[in-house]
């Protein structure tokens, strides 16, 4: 009776150790591993360098499992992103929802996914160097905000490198004004 309770012992032990070992090979939730992460006084541009609050408007980041790229702002995210080496990356994008932010310090609390976010391009509005940005969350704040602040609302795969040019944004906007006005 006592070999036979030691030979069950080792292979219930056994067992056991494989079935941890196997755990152990599952692939990780990257839902939960790759959440935003909230943006520091200390915290410098993964593009420019520059300290990241002392710029207005929202921010980005690229969060991969181990590592988070912060970036001054959305403009300097997709800049970023659009680069053929950094789209290969398991990395989840986040933007500021700047219709529950304010302009001036972006709320760490409303970042969303970026793919799925509502841009503004070719506003008035200051940020960090280089075009600006805004970001939403509803497409209903994003319209809003073209209609007082001027631009136009775009998604996610419609932004592209001539989009981040400032010059492409206001020569676009010349364009639009003269067509709008018969060319004068």
């Amino acid at each position: 009776m006592n070999a036979l309770y030691i030979r069950s012992s080792r292979l219930l032990l056994t067992a056991a150790l494989l079935l941890g070992l196997a755990a152990c090979n599952e692939p990780e939730t990257n839902e939960q591993a790759l959440a935003p992460v909230a943006f520091h006084a200390s915290d410098e541009c993964h593009v420019c360098g520059m300290a990241i609050s002392d710029f207005p408007g929202p921010k980005g980041e690229a969060v991969e499992k181990g590592k988070v790229r912060k970036f001054c702002s959305t403009a300097e995210l997709l800049g970023w992103w659009l680069q053929p080496e950094n789209r290969t990356l398991q990395a989840k994008l986040y933007v500021h929802d700047m219709g529950r932010s304010s302009w001036e310090k972006p709320d760490d609390h409303y970042l969303i996914d970026a793919t799925s976010a509502y841009y503004v391009a070719g506003t008035k509005l200051k940020g960090a160097m280089g075009a600006v940005l805004a970001t939403f969350a509803k497409e209903t704040d994003a319209q809003r905000l073209a209609a007082e602040q001027g631009g136009r609302v775009l998604r996610f795969d419609e932004i592209d490198q001539a989009v981040l040019q400032p010059q492409a944004t206001m020569s676009m906007d010349m364009t639009d004004h003269q067509q709008a006005h018969g060319g004068h």
